[in-house]
């Protein structure tokens, strides 16, 4: 049986708990490979979630804030049938469908219209209730960061 690995984001400084996400090489290789590489070299650490909506989801990754940044290598799009339900990890993208690099989204709730046409690449095991908790807007006025994030 292959290892377990999962991303854990430290998004409130340690005080309520950590969300703890699943990481899925099974559906998205090389996507998995970006965000843990992206991880390990301190990307994600003090970035926000820079768009909010509630009952939909929460988007963070961008190095700016805005939305507009990203990591240098973009990924192409591994598109797979698992559904974009609450608590599924997925990458943000323009229109053009190979143009992930290292913002992600977190469904905060059944989101199925997106099936198929996002990559996903990692399910919330713990910590959903942090994520539902992020301040809302686009962009919130004061929004929640990831202090740090760790590969295990």
């Amino acid at each position: 049986m292959a290892e377990k690995l999962t991303l854990t984001l430290d998004a409130n400084d340690g005080k309520s708990g950590d969300v703890v996400i699943l990481l899925r090489p099974d559906l998205a290789p090389k996507h998995v490979e970006q965000i843990t590489s992206l991880a390990k070299d301190g990307f994600y650490d003090g970035l926000t979630f820079h768009r909010v909506i509630d009952g939909f989801m929460a988007q963070g990754g961008c190095p700016d804030g805005t939305g507009m940044g990203g990591a240098k290598q973009q990924i192409p799009a591994e598109f797979s049938r698992h559904p974009h339900i609450e608590g599924v990890c997925s990458m943000a993208r323009s229109s053009n469908p190979n143009s992930a690099s290292s913002q992600f989204f977190i469904c905060l709730d059944d989101a199925s219209f997106l099936d198929g046409q996002y990559t996903v690449w990692g399910e919330v095991e713990s910590g959903m209730e942090l994520v539902h908790a992020l301040p809302k807007g686009e962009p919130p006025r004061y929004p929640g960061k990831i202090v740090k994030a760790t590969v295990s």
